[in-house]
């Protein structure tokens, strides 16, 4: 993805003559490499999804290691297809609660923060009752992991007492 904005940008501010140009000139080795390099081979036929297996091929003494993408197992069909959102879809709608923190963290920020409905494909009454659960696991300490971090250097006015154990 970064490698697509990356030649998006050279491509957009330097022209292929004036790249060529500067290449002739100069007898940077770096140049003429990127214009002898087809892009668009390099780039159009890369899966970045799937399961890769390891193969490793020997022909003689030379070793190739190449990734090679695995068939990816069919999914289920979930039993409500025309469900709104993927919770009415897998009929999971009165079936989670404030102590489901894997299905809540699928909806959450690193920060501990709702993602939007955009994001998550949820409806408007899961989103709230979702949203409604993330706040009772926070409150509850079920999500430690999922707060905020303190800025460097700030130390609390007053610390915590001490529980009695």
């Amino acid at each position: 993805m970064a490698a697509r904005y990356v030649f998006r940008s050279v491509w957009t501010s330097l022209s292929l003559s004036n790249v060529q140009r500067l290449a002739s000139n100069s007898n940077s080795s770096i140049l003429q490499n990127i214009i002898r390099t087809p892009l668009i081979s390099a780039f159009g036929n890369i899966q970045s999804r799937g399961i890769r297996q390891v193969v490793e091929k020997t022909d003689g003494k030379t070793t190739t290691i190449e990734g090679t993408i695995l068939a990816a197992p069919e999914r289920p069909l979930p039993p409500n297809p025309e469900g709104d959102c993927p919770i009415c879809q897998w009929n999971l709608n009165h079936k989670y609660n404030y102590t489901d923190v894997l299905l809540l963290s699928q909806f959450i920020r690193s920060d501990g923060g709702m993602l939007p409905r955009r994001v998550t494909g949820l409806c408007a009454t899961e989103h709230r009752k979702v949203t409604i659960c993330v706040q009772m696991a926070h409150r509850a300490g079920l999500l430690p992991d999922h707060k905020p971090p303190l800025p460097e250097g700030h130390t609390p006015k007053r610390p915590k007492p001490q529980l009695n154990k």
